[in-house]
């Protein structure tokens, strides 16, 4: 079902929007609707990956736990991250 909608728009603006919507063989109504129907999606996907990451950091089974570095290690001068290779 679709609903009209009553939007307050500047004539310089309008007059604009109605002059690529021609060019476009559009309406502006078309073009309203389809900008809003991408704004949706795009949030519904931002939010639906960071759901996912947010998943994944809860259920991730890697832990350092309370590990850090002496203070010898840290001023050692030796390469901080050779332990992992």
């Amino acid at each position: 079902m679709t609903r009209n909608l009553t939007l307050a728009i500047d004539d310089a603006l309008l007059d604009k929007v109605r002059v690529l919507a021609a060019m476009k063989r559009t309406s502006v109504n078309e073009m309203v609707r389809q900008f809003l129907t991408r704004l949706v999606e795009e949030e519904t996907e931002h939010d639906e990956a960071t759901e996912a990451l947010l998943k994944l950091a809860r259920e991730s089974e890697g832990r350092m736990g309370d590990w850090r570095p002496s203070r010898e290690e840290t001023y050692s001068g030796e390469p901080r991250f050779d332990r992992w290779r």
